[in-house]
């Protein structure tokens, strides 16, 4: 590892963990409204955006930082710079304002366009997750990894209902064959299969902030990620208004059966 991507790494735990008061303070009593692609934002979503992608542009003017809530990119950016953040402030935005404590800070650096290490603030845990190809997953201090058992019927799969309802019969072959966990943070489901709390996951709908940091975290913890629609790296640009990211993920033998299921 070279010394800019450590201080990159460590700069990102920092940003991270310093907005984690505020997301406490501010869970279920912030205000929020719909934006115009129906997602909901509040108004800890753009304090906290504000704040990370602030402290890291001043430590690194040379990066480019892109997040879920940049309000002034209504066209396509390129994304040119040796490394990139691409952060989501605050991922299950929707159970945040609700009450529901499965959300998430989800940062990601990018090399190339490509993730390198994410850091996620796991709210529900109090945990802070973070890992990278070649580094290793860790939940907290502890070094962590993709479950190895084999796919069976009790298998934890993180699993949203497809958008796309021409995709319901797959939906339906997931549902019977494997123990399903809708958390509503796709962050979450992704890192919690790289750090061995589910087996694997399915998704649909998710965009590259949702999972950026946690495709980081799933490599160093040895998971697989097989991207069926629109892989989403590297990343040449980035949008407000990109396609839908269909992938899987788990370990090898989960993803072949996943896979198998799937072309049925």
């Amino acid at each position: 590892m070279d010394s800019e991507t450590a201080e990159r790494i460590e700069a990102g735990k920092r940003a991270v963990e310093a907005q984690t008061g505020l997301l406490h303070r501010e869970f279920r009593r912030a205000a929020s409204s719909w934006k115009s692609d129906g997602t909901r934002v509040t108004t800890a979503d753009l304090a906290i955006s504000g704040a990370i992608l602030g402290e890291l542009k001043a430590q690194f003017p040379d990066d480019q930082g892109f997040s879920e809530e940049s309000t002034a990119a209504p066209q396509p950016i390129p994304a040119v710079a040796r490394f990139c953040w691409v952060l989501d402030p605050i991922d299950g935005t929707n159970n945040y304002a609700a009450g529901i404590p499965y959300c998430a800070i989800s940062l990601a650096l990018l090399e190339q366009g490509v993730p390198v290490y994410g850091v996620v603030y796991d709210f529900a845990r109090r945990m802070l997750i973070h890992g990278g190809p070649g580094f290793g997953a860790f939940d907290g201090r502890d070094a962590a990894h993709v479950r190895r058992d084999p796919p069976q019927g009790d298998s934890l799969i993180g699993f949203h209902s497809p958008y796309d309802k021409a995709l319901v019969p797959q939906a339906g072959l997931i549902i019977e064959q494997f123990k399903i966990r809708g958390l509503g943070s796709s962050t979450l489901h992704l890192a919690y299969v790289g750090i061995g709390l589910l087996d694997g996951v399915v998704d649909h709908n998710v965009r590259v902030w949702d999972i950026a940091a946690a495709h980081a975290i799933a490599l160093g913890g040895g998971a697989e990620i097989h991207y069926l629609r629109n892989n989403p790296f590297p990343m040449r640009q980035f949008s407000l208004q990109p396609p839908r990211i269909h992938y899987l993920a788990g370990n090898a033998a989960v993803c072949a059966r996943i896979k198998e299921l799937l072309r049925e």
